[in-house]
């Protein structure tokens, strides 16, 4: 995430503030302009009050572009779900922000009615909500909203790290493996490094929760579930992949360079070159365990980076600064 500021007094701005705390000024995210502008200069999502969203409106409907996404809601007598919803349309938009960053093609339904993408954020406490993606459909459960249900699935599922960010750019993930490697034919590179996705999706469920991950999974894997499926490799890869990008941008919009090439917080040459983004990261991560372990806490980025996933890694890098252009589903 880049640094913000407030158009009136020029002070740092949060991305989800709507008021500049220094000069109390109303602010609002402007999608266009990729900054934050006056609000008056323009109209606020209709999404302010309900879900805290503090973008400006696009179009000519009543929500912004990133609230326009989401196809399903709680309604609005449900006080629990609309607070969940409120937190879940916060990291939207904080995937969505990073989808403009890197110049990944996006759709919506209106511009492509069979595979554009689109949420359901449903509540479990109504009806049974899995967590999934299906043709540009991202489901997720907003008992995830809920803090102590993630840790509890978290621990369950022995997952080093559980997030409403990381669900959401995990099932946009299997998304843009339609746009970017199906769609372009991109296939036999994709199964040399992943496997061939062809294989039974059931079968390989019904396994991975049946079984323990494969031994020595940690040097072709960046995580025990990526080990289900070719497409479970791919989204959690994926997601790793905008994890170490937006983090290595914040870490440089805000000065900090720990014993590696320092990114410019513009996505320059050097952002374009993985040898130097992941030069970059190692030595930023080990330092941000470190000062997690002084504050008692848990390594803020538990994970290791065996060269296979670096290789995969890499062909996600190369496929997203190729910045290809959409392909309709179809």
């Amino acid at each position: 995430m880049r640094a913000f500021a407030c158009p009136h007094c020029s002070s740092l701005v949060h991305f989800e503030n709507s008021v500049c705390l220094n000069c109390g000024s109303e602010i609002s995210y402007s999608r266009p302009d990729r900054a934050f502008v006056l609000t008056s200069t323009g109209r606020q999502c209709a999404n302010l009050e309900r879900a805290g969203c503090n973008w400006l409106v696009t179009g000519d409907g009543e929500l912004c572009d990133c609230c326009a996404l989401t196809r399903t809601r709680p309604a609005d007598d449900d006080a629990d779900g609309l607070a969940a919803f409120a937190l879940t349309e916060a990291a939207k938009r904080r995937l969505l922000f990073q989808i403009d960053d890197l110049d990944l093609p996006l759709a919506g339904r209106r511009e492509d009615p069979v595979g554009g993408l689109a949420f359901d954020l449903l509540s479990s406490a109504h009806e049974q909500v899995v967590t999934g993606h299906e043709s540009g459909i991202v489901t997720l459960d907003l008992a995830e909203g809920d803090a102590g249900h993630r840790e509890q699935m978290r621990v369950q599922l022995a997952e080093p790290y559980r997030t409403l960010l990381g669900h959401l750019r995990h099932e946009t993930g299997h998304w843009y493996w339609e746009v970017l490697v199906d769609r372009a034919a991109r296939n036999e590179g994709f199964r040399a490094l992943f496997g061939d996705e062809r294989a039974s999706y059931a079968d390989a469920v019904e396994r991975h929760y049946s079984s323990e991950p494969p031994a020595g999974w940690a040097d072709a894997y960046v995580s025990a579930y990526a080990t289900m499926h070719p497409w479970e490799d791919w989204a959690e890869t994926f997601a790793h992949y905008l994890h170490v990008r937006d983090t290595s941008q914040t870490a440089s919009a805000f000065g900090i360079s720990v014993h590696g090439p320092a990114l410019e917080s513009e996505p320059e040459e050097s952002e374009k070159d993985f040898d130097a983004l992941i030069e970059t990261w190692l030595p930023l991560t080990a330092a941000l365990n470190a000062v997690n372990r002084s504050m008692g806490l848990d390594d803020l980025y538990p994970f290791v980076l065996a060269p296979a996933v670096l290789d995969k890694l890499r062909f996600v890098h190369d496929l997203v600064v190729a910045r290809p252009a959409y392909v309709p589903a179809g």
